[in-house]
């Protein structure tokens, strides 16, 4: 899961050094476990309420785990953060959209194509393809970013070093962001792009938030405009 996490961070365009630091938090985002019973890990039937909020503490004690260390404290907020949501469904802080640092959605895809494909008490391991299937209908529903949903896939299919030559776009747009950028540039509604993309709304809500304020602008006139001049549509298209 390391591995695969810190793989992706290099293919979304992050540094080596904040790869590094993405590889850190997955070998250390279960730290927490020790604070959980083992019959709860171990119960092949549905876990009961109480059992269930155990479970979900097990990322708030990483987090106190490592909080006193100052090399580790960073490390250990985003260690805690992997079961965080993009829809602020996740745990323990229930963190929603911008707020979800952008490794710890990294952490959050690759934690989820790594864990289905493991066995649990409860069930059967999954094949590659369904955890595949499963990270993209994730991102559709809004649940995980779909920028990083296409970082641990192309990690995981090793396709990671051909996703880093391409390189990111202007203002550090990622291939995702350029390819929303453009349907806005042109006029396309979001619920259009969401369509379009098979992503949800959120998602792209989320992804007009990163493009402005990468861009340095506040409006879809603006976003146009750094489009035109940065070549990624004609002017005669921006509607």
């Amino acid at each position: 899961m390391a591995d695969l996490a810190s793989a992706a961070a290099l293919t979304s365009g992050l540094g080596e050094g904040e790869s590094a630091t993405v590889r850190r938090a997955a070998l250390l985002q279960d730290l927490g476990r020790a604070g959980v019973s083992a019959t709860i890990w171990d119960k092949p039937g549905p876990l009961s309420p109480g059992e269930w909020e155990r479970v979900r503490l097990h990322t708030y004690f990483t987090e106190r785990m490592l909080a006193r260390p100052p090399v580790l404290a960073a490390i250990g907020e985003l260690a805690a953060a992997h079961h965080e949501r993009m829809d602020g469904s996740g745990y323990h802080r229930g963190l929603a959209g911008s707020a979800v640092p952008a490794a710890a959605r990294l952490l959050a895809a690759a934690d989820v194509h790594r864990a289905v494909q493991e066995r649990r008490a409860h069930r059967p391991p999954a094949a590659a393809a369904d955890a595949d299937r499963l990270l993209r209908s994730e991102a559709k529903a809004g649940r995980l970013d779909a920028d990083a949903v296409d970082a641990v896939l192309a990690a995981a299919a090793g396709r990671g070093h051909a996703s880093r030559r391409r390189g990111s776009g202007p203002a550090g747009l990622t291939p995702r962001e350029v390819e929303v950028l453009r349907m806005l540039a042109t006029g396309v509604r979001n619920r259009d792009v969401a369509e379009a993309l098979h992503i949800s709304r959120k998602t792209v809500a989320t992804h007009v938030e990163h493009i402005y304020a990468k861009a340095g602008v506040s409006t879809r006139a603006g976003a146009a405009l750094f489009a035109m001049r940065h070549g990624l549509v004609d002017a005669e298209k921006i509607g």
